[in-house]
């Protein structure tokens, strides 16, 4: 089971890893906090201290076409917030 999906890469999440020390990632929706922990720890070779993790609800999105309206759903999934040990570091952008 692949348990981390992929890094949150948005504004917020950068301003957490940079002054928290969190990192924000999208994770299969059947994980739990231990899984989550061991996979982070596992992967980019950190130790986590914390976890938290929320599922965010699925939206609806409607666009305008030539033929009308139409709507359709984005997804819900988990996001998990991942605290690491003061002094190490998740290089995200390493394996671009």
């Amino acid at each position: 089971m692949n348990i981390l999906v992929k890094p949150v890469i948005t504004e917020k999440a950068e301003t957490l890893a940079e002054e928290q020390n969190k990192y924000t990632f999208v994770v299969d929706r059947k994980a739990n906090k231990l899984e989550i922990k061991n996979a982070v720890e596992e992967m980019y070779n950190v130790n986590v201290t914390d976890v938290n993790t929320s599922i965010v609800p699925g939206k609806v999105k409607v666009r305008g076409t030539r033929s009308g309206y139409q709507k359709g759903r984005k997804p819900a999934y988990k996001k998990a917030v991942i605290s690491v040990e003061e002094g190490e570091v998740i290089d995200i952008y390493g394996n671009v």
